[in-house]
């Protein structure tokens, strides 16, 4: 039976104790029971600031983990609410999930990178969870990012292409940093005020 340390990093809870993990008959799913540390308790969902007790909110709940091997694996732990002077009462944070979501980090992190690699149907059947779900996972994994990067740092010369999807009916018009290749836009639409939206706001570039 491997350790508790070792439970940790293998479901992406750490730096939180694990208490017990068993196999759940009923469901045939693998469950890690978790309390976190006592610095980690009683932060903001959203800001992570620490914040006085409101309630217990809705027990104990369960965040989907990557799956060992062919087993589907869920974290277990409490999900008390906090009061926070900015957001109110919100359900406090955990370290190993984005708040609001229903999977752990690891789990949305390769959801997310697997929907930039391989096809639509392979992130369903691999990951076994619903299209819709993976959108969702995208959104939060990519709210995460831009609240860290900023994608227009070190910008110098741009390049502005557009892509069709739904059988070319539909297009996105996407903008890349010309000397690393990278990412750095993208909207649904292919026309002048499109483009424009990038412009808008971002830098001091017009618009002809």
């Amino acid at each position: 039976m491997p350790s508790a340390r070792v439970w940790c990093r293998l479901l992406g809870v750490h730096p939180a104790v694990v208490e017990s993990v068993e196999l759940d008959e009923a469901e045939q799913v693998l469950v890690a029971r978790v309390r976190l540390r006592r610095r980690d308790r009683h932060r903001c969902g959203a800001c992570s600031r620490r914040c006085p007790r409101y309630d217990a909110g809705r027990g104990r709940r369960r965040w989907r983990a990557l799956d060992l091997g062919t087993v589907q694996a869920f974290v277990e732990a409490d999900a008390p609410r906090v009061q926070c002077r900015e957001h109110g009462v919100v359900v406090a944070a955990v370290p190993w999930a984005r708040h609001g979501a229903g999977h752990t980090r690891a789990f949305d992190d390769t959801v997310a990178w697997l929907a930039t690699q391989s096809s639509r149907t392979s992130v369903r059947q691999l990951m076994r969870v619903a299209w819709p779900t993976v959108g969702a996972i995208i959104t939060r994994v990519r709210a995460d990012i831009d609240a860290q990067v900023d994608r227009l740092a070190g910008l110098r010369r741009i390049g502005i292409d557009e892509i069709s999807y739904k059988k070319n009916h539909r297009y996105l018009t996407v903008v890349v940093d010309h000397d690393t290749g990278r990412l750095v836009w993208a909207a649904p639409g292919n026309d002048k005020a499109t483009l424009a939206a990038f412009f808008d706001g971002r830098c001091s570039v017009s618009m002809s």
